[in-house]
């Protein structure tokens, strides 16, 4: 057997792996494996279709044809550090001022590390139903490895009917969360001189235009009567995240790329907005500047779908959650997350996590260890009513 590892020596071996999603997540997942293994726990991994990242799915324990059980949940890739300023090393935990630094210890790598490091406590008695650890990739880029671990969860005899996903919430119970629509718009045009402008389509130009009707687009959703004041942002956004395009000043570009993406409110009809884009350009704007002769094609490609989240109706995991969290508030969130998948899959999910969300994804990064001892009692709890009595 192992020698025990406390919260946060765990949170700092996994903070360890560069896991960024345009790396590999293998590393991570052979050493959750072993730590596993090492408490004689099995593991299964479900790689990706390259075979460089893989979903991880474990039990602790408990009876798994009763069914009925408790799936903890967290994605392990984190977002870049590229361009990004730190004043320590974002692969190293380190800890100063009630503080624990490196990337991944608000999202989601804390809650990851307290459910690991307490393996040795939901072993030290039997439970009376499975609690199972589901370890997912690419969730920054769309949650691209949630639907196989569905599926795995799923087929699995007796299969979990809650999920938790440690989300950083600050420990909140959240049962609504907005959905998410990825898109990338190649506007292609025809190359010239730059001092002939009428012998070439400038991409770039067609492409602003495109920029400016989805500002329009986001004015008319934060105008809209479709809001809910419980979100911290009330209304449907839209953001154009990246742009590329062009090859030097003096020549008139060829191609422009947009990157967009829309984020609906749940229960709102999320294909409204988009077919409002795709309408202007296929039979607006399109038609105008084949009838003023320019050669200029637009393609749109749908990248993620990440749905929405919504609260259900007697929720078994908004209980468990409130209970285990030692509350009875609920809240609703603008960000995204993988519950959405699970909830589509049947599972009754809710999201709990320690850490902000305003501390992910900036230089810096960082968890209260205040947050972190609240996660160790919510487990705690977890452990108490899934014992056997």
């Amino acid at each position: 057997m192992p020698d025990p590892i406390g919260p946060i020596e765990m949170i700092g071996k996994l903070v360890a792996f560069d896991t960024t999603s345009a790396h590999s997540n293998l590393s991570l997942i052979d050493f959750v494996a072993g730590y596993l293994n090492g408490h004689g726990i099995a593991c299964e991994t479900i790689p990706d279709p390259t075979g460089t990242k893989a979903n991880l799915v474990a039990t602790f324990g408990g009876d798994r044809t009763v069914g009925g059980g408790v799936v903890l949940s967290g994605h392990t890739d984190v977002v870049p550090v590229t361009g990004q300023t730190w004043t320590t090393d974002p692969f190293a935990a380190v800890e100063k001022n009630g503080r624990l630094y490196g990337r991944g210890t608000a999202d989601m790598k804390s809650f990851i590390g307290v459910a690991l490091a307490l393996v040795p406590e939901f072993l030290a008695q039997p439970l009376a139903t499975p609690v199972q650890l589901a370890l997912s990739y690419d969730e920054e880029v769309g949650c691209l490895g949630a639907p196989s671990l569905v599926k795995t969860l799923a087929k699995k005899s007796g299969a979990s009917t809650i999920v938790i996903v440690g989300e950083p919430t600050s420990m909140r119970v959240v049962t609504d969360h907005k959905g998410i629509r990825s898109f990338r718009t190649t506007v292609t045009g025809t190359e010239a001189h730059s001092s002939a402008p009428d012998d070439g389509d400038n991409a770039i130009m067609h492409g602003a235009k495109l920029v400016g009707f989805l500002r329009g687009l986001a004015r008319d959703l934060r105008g809209s009567d479709d809001l809910d004041s419980e979100f911290g942002t009330p209304f449907a956004s839209i953001n154009v995240g990246r742009i590329d395009g062009g090859t030097a000043v003096n020549i008139i570009p060829k191609t422009c790329t947009i990157h967009w993406e829309y984020r609906p409110l749940p229960g709102t009809d999320e294909e409204e907005v988009i077919n409002r884009f795709h309408t202007f350009t296929r039979e607006e704007w399109l038609p105008a500047l084949e009838a003023e002769a320019q050669d200029i094609r637009i393609e749109t490609v749908a990248v993620a779908h990440v749905p929405a989240y919504q609260a259900e109706p007697n929720s078994l995991a908004t209980s468990l959650a409130l209970d285990l969290a030692a509350t009875n508030l609920t809240a609703k969130v603008s960000y995204g997350s993988e519950a959405g998948i699970f909830q589509g899959g049947g599972f009754s999910t809710v999201l709990c996590g320690p850490g902000d969300i305003a501390d992910a994804h900036i230089p810096n990064e960082s968890i209260a260890l205040s947050q972190i001892d609240d996660c160790v009692a919510f487990m705690r709890r977890l452990i108490a009513r899934t014992r056997a009595s």
